[in-house]
């Protein structure tokens, strides 16, 4: 496991705790945010990588001890995992993306933590209003709503904040309605 700390612990009085999550069998990156009602503070961000040259039963099983260990020191209220979605050209990867995604929810079925799931448009309208938005105008827009000093990066950093943010952004809109 690979992590840095973006921000120091941070506690709103009616917060959610909410882990975004980019799976994937390489590079898994993971962000744990902070939501109170439109604000949002990022408690921790990073990337979970496997070893490479492992079977994938033991690059799974690596992935596995990795999210029982974040969810036991973060204690999310909740996972935000991006959806899979494959492109015709590249089937492989949506598969090994399906994997460890299973490894995932598992892991936070075991521990009763809710999961919500979304497409990957969708965190993207979320956050930028555009479903297709690029990897930097991500990258950008997440900067800005989190305030950081630097752009999130790798792009996986990104994609779990971004799911875990889209995540925020639909509990805020159920609360106001």
């Amino acid at each position: 496991m690979v992590g840095s700390i973006v921000n120091s612990k941070s506690s709103f009085g009616n917060s959610t705790r909410i882990l975004g999550i980019d799976p994937g069998l390489q590079v898994c990156g993971y962000a744990c945010v902070e939501a109170d009602g439109g604000r949002e503070v990022v408690i921790e961000a990073g990337v979970l990588k496997t070893t490479r040259d492992l079977p994938i039963e033991l690059r799974l099983d690596e992935i596995a001890g990795d999210i029982e260990t974040l969810l036991t020191r973060l204690t999310p209220d909740m996972v935000a995992v991006e959806e899979v979605y494959s492109h015709y050209a590249h089937p492989r990867t949506a598969i090994l993306m399906g994997h460890a995604r299973g490894v995932i929810l598992q892991k936070c079925a075991r521990v009763h933590i809710e999961v919500r799931s979304f497409a990957a448009t969708r965190i993207k309208k979320s956050i930028t209003g555009n479903g297709r938005a690029s990897k930097e105008q991500m990258q950008r827009t997440i900067q800005t709503v989190l305030a950081l000093p630097e752009l999130p990066s790798p792009p996986d950093v990104a994609d779990a904040m971004a799911a875990a943010l889209c995540c925020a952004n639909t509990m805020t809109r159920v609360v106001a309605q």
